[in-house]
């Protein structure tokens, strides 16, 4: 396998029809590999969440999935009414119909401070990871820049 690499790329110089042979870098064709994989795999959204700052990311996406969570939360809670109308008003007194509430307005507290806090939590991690994988993506083509030039003279 380390024969591969020591070997001389030959190609043609189509105006002068010569023929000129490159030795291969290793490494060079290591990092531009792993800079193609990121670009392909992650750059594209990284770079857009490090366009933040994180607060604001998470702030912005947090407050996106409470949302979410009262939308869903008031569907399933329609369609529970719904489904069990005639059992919940039979017999409804004041009393019930205010522990009713109060019971589907503590659970939907819980629900959105459960979810506010593991959204905030995500997405602050999500963030870092992303502005870290930048970070090393910038280091890598900076790396391969200081290669070529290095290459030239």
């Amino acid at each position: 396998m380390d024969s591969i690499w020591n070997k001389l790329a030959v190609y043609a110089d189509r105006k002068e029809r010569r023929t000129v042979a490159v030795m291969l870098d290793r490494n060079k064709i290591r990092l531009m590999t792993k800079i193609a994989v990121y670009e392909k795999e992650y750059a594209d959204e990284d770079l857009k969440i490090s366009s933040y700052y994180k607060k604001d990311y998470s702030s912005f996406h947090t407050w996106i999935t409470l949302i979410w969570v009262t939308v869903g939360y008031l569907i399933a809670m329609g369609l529970f009414f719904l489904c069990n109308a005639d059992t919940i008003l039979e017999g409804i007194t004041v009393v019930k119909l205010i522990l009713l509430v109060a019971l589907a307005l503590g659970f939907y507290l819980v629900l959105l401070i459960l979810y506010g806090v593991g959204s905030g939590s995500f997405y602050k991690k999500k963030h870092g990871r992303a502005k870290q994988r930048v970070k090393k993506y910038y280091r890598d083509l900076s790396r391969l820049e200081k290669m070529c030039k290095k290459e030239k003279d």
